[in-house]
């Protein structure tokens, strides 16, 4: 079988962009990268499981960039994500990522349950995954394990226009997850079937750049302007105005150091309508002024890369 090699600036779950297809959409999917990729947007309309097999990934989260090497795991919440997939030793990054719905989730729980009376606890509370869309966690020998031989299926063709099979990997491996000792992985997990309906979540996610009020978006989700906020909360732990505005402010400074694209053209895609209210927002946010930013992130780039560089005899 030939693996799933998608384009870096394609990466994202095709069915949040055509809800009337009927076709079967892969819950299975493997990524093989040739090149380094720089910082690119992930979007999926599904949460999403995944495995490092081979080479080195970065996921940002603000300032922060979480490191992740072969044989760690990921959560990623339903939206748009930051990440950066690099080869190693002259060989493709590769990975291999499981999406699902709540509602799939529901129903592997539900046969757990029912079928083999397993009894599911989530205890886990801890900073590193609270409020945060994505979390990172060591392989166990078990799960590293459970990928390896999914690697093997994906060769092998066995989940080609097999969803039946999809669904019994993804059974196993969720019954891997919940039975593992609390931790973080488990408890994103968990905790995204117990909160907001997930349309209302894909709603809000597919509308992040757009210009929309809170009255537009509430009638988007068939809920009152006040339910729409008070279940928005409950869910996001922000207001929608503020939520909104860190997503859009955190897409922005990547785009600055990311692209030589202006900051006009930045602002506006970034769901702006006016540039000098954007610049003083973002420089509100982290005090500076866009240029500011963008020319001190460069330097940090070219100094990191000097550091990198062997001395010569």
């Amino acid at each position: 079988m030939q693996d799933y090699v998608l384009p870096i600036n394609y990466l994202r779950d095709t069915a949040m962009f055509d809800s009337n297809q009927t076709t079967h959409q892969p819950s299975i999917a493997k990524y093989v990268q040739p090149e380094p990729t720089g910082i690119r947007p992930y979007d999926i309309s599904r949460c999403a499981i995944g495995c490092i097999l081979r080479g080195r990934k970065y996921i940002y989260d603000g300032d922060r960039r979480i490191e992740l090497n072969r044989g760690d795991l990921f959560f990623m919440n339903i939206g748009c994500h930051y990440v950066e997939d690099i080869p190693q030793d002259g060989k493709p990054f590769e990975q291999i990522v499981f999406f699902y719905t709540c509602e799939e989730l529901r129903q592997v729980l539900s046969i757990l349950d029912n079928d083999f009376h397993l009894r599911v606890s989530n205890n886990h509370i801890c900073s590193n995954c609270y409020r945060r869309d994505f979390v990172s966690y060591t392989g166990w020998p078990a799960i590293k394990n459970f990928f390896s031989g999914v690697n093997q299926y994906i060769h092998e063709d066995v989940f080609v226009n097999e969803p039946a099979a999809e669904k019994l990997k993804a059974t196993e491996l969720i019954y891997l997850i919940v039975t593992n000792d609390e931790c973080c992985l488990k408890n994103k997990v968990l905790n995204e079937i117990a909160l907001a309906p997930e349309n209302m979540e894909q709603i809000v996610q597919q509308h992040i750049f757009d210009n929309i009020d809170l009255k537009e978006l509430s009638a988007l989700c068939n809920k009152s302007v006040t339910s729409f906020k008070r279940e928005f909360y409950a869910h996001f732990h922000d207001t929608p105005h503020r939520w909104f505005l860190k997503r859009r402010m955190a897409h922005a400074r990547l785009m600055l150091t990311s692209t030589t694209k202006t900051v006009a053209t930045i602002s506006s895609e970034c769901g702006f309508t006016n540039t000098s209210h954007f610049i003083k927002l973002f420089r509100n946010e982290y005090g500076v002024t866009p240029v500011a930013y963008r020319t001190a992130a460069r330097v940090r780039t070219v100094s990191r890369e000097e550091m990198a560089v062997p001395e010569k005899l």
